[in-house]
């Protein structure tokens, strides 16, 4: 038995088995390319779901990490630390906001977004404002918050109702202005659906929100979870719309392959979430917070957004060339920037198209039932992007 296979076995029998691992086990990477304990090499086009920002083995994120790991991790939020003032005081001047909540994940941080919503309106004296408007197909994490305000059905079955929720068709203004009503305390949406399938908002959607949350008197709360930091060529999605939300909500791309979440959300809600009222022991400690710091630092000052903008557009050119070859296969390509899919037809078995590309070296993962989604790392070169379509393309053809 090789040590992949071993491993391999003992993951099979002691992990809990609620996901499906294909039967490799990585062991180290550098840049977008992972290897695993055999030595096969796999082009990462996944960055671990929109997490691995700078890729793997950044030397600026692993000295940051190092450095910090020798001197501090964790005091807990009964005091101050030094790296995470310095990123929230980052954060806030990039987001455009003026108070940042960390926790250790986007579920997390929605969480922390839904119970400042609630509160707000509660310290105001209008209790009855308690109910969230979200959107089908959308998804917003695991926890039962954020459970009650994801819009898919498969990941509800068996947790019971989930009630203070309505969810409306994505995009559908007017659904929204006929949902809202006076117990509504905000509106919940995503820039782009990521789990759903990486399907944008439609152009002026988000502006329309911001006129109907405002003339409702309710929040706008954006799930930027997997859009924002830079994956879309700009810091927030939102931003392509120029639109500002209340409250935003983020994680993944934060720390890097570093656990850290965040919560940043405008100065006149800074009251609704007093001492005692919410909170989080790892949340903002110190590791993470040099790590995301050290993010934002490539992010800003190595011309990074400006190469995402580059890469998208060349990302979106080679998969709209994919769709056009594989008409019977694929119904389309979208996306922004880097976070974008090539959809499979109906019929057309996704997981067996994922099991050959896998097999090719490519990784990539399934959205939204149809959808092969790309969310490389940013610091991807076009001679990788053109490597992986291509290679996705070779797989694709044995399906033709």
């Amino acid at each position: 038995m090789t040590i992949e296979s071993e491993l391999v076995s003992d993951g099979q029998n002691f992990l809990y088995p609620n996901y499906r691992q294909p039967p490799f086990v990585f062991q180290r990477g550098q840049g977008s390319v992972l290897w695993d304990v055999s030595g096969k090499r796999y082009l990462d086009m996944y960055a671990g779901i929109a997490v691995s920002t700078l890729g793997h083995a950044h030397p600026k994120l692993s000295a940051a990490i190092a450095e910090q790991a020798s001197k501090l991790l964790h005091v807990s939020n009964y005091f101050y630390n030094e790296p995470n003032v310095r990123l929230a005081k980052a954060l806030c001047r990039l987001t455009r906001m003026d108070r940042a909540f960390f926790c250790n994940s986007g579920t997390e941080a929605i969480e922390a977004t839904l119970k400042l919503t609630r509160r707000y309106f509660h310290v105001k004296g209008e209790t009855e404002r308690l109910r969230i408007i979200a959107f089908k197909n959308s998804f917003h994490g695991r926890t039962l918050g954020a459970l009650a305000a994801t819009g898919q059905d498969k990941y509800k079955d068996g947790f019971g109702p989930l009630p203070g929720v309505t969810h409306v068709p994505y995009g559908d203004a007017e659904a929204v202005r006929r949902a809202m009503g006076p117990d509504v305390a905000g509106i919940l949406v995503e820039p782009i659906q990521g789990e759903g399938g990486v399907l944008p908002a439609p152009p002026g959607f988000l502006r329309e929100l911001r006129a109907i949350a405002d003339g409702h008197g309710a929040l706008l709360l954006a799930d930027e979870v997997q859009t924002g930091v830079g994956r879309t060529g700009k810091f927030l999605a939102f931003e392509h719309e120029g639109v500002q939300a209340d409250v935003v909500a983020l994680a993944k791309a934060l720390g890097g392959g570093v656990p850290i979440g965040a919560m940043v959300c405008k100065k006149f809600l800074e009251e609704a979430l007093p001492p005692g009222s919410h909170g989080s022991t790892f949340g903002g400690n110190p590791l993470a917070s040099a790590a995301a710091l050290a993010v934002l630092d490539v992010l800003e000052n190595d011309g990074l957004l400006a190469q995402v903008a580059e890469r998208g557009e060349e990302l979106s050119a080679l998969l709209a060339k994919t769709a056009a070859k594989f008409p019977n296969l694929v119904e389309c390509a979208r996306g922004r920037g880097l976070l974008q899919a090539l959809v499979l037809r109906e019929g057309v078995d996704p997981r067996k198209v994922l099991g050959t590309v896998q097999q090719s070296g490519v990784l990539v993962t399934i959205a939204g039932g149809q959808a092969l989604r790309f969310s490389p790392p940013l610091v991807v070169s076009k001679s990788e992007l053109e490597e992986g379509v291509a290679l996705l393309e070779r797989a694709l053809s044995l399906y033709a």
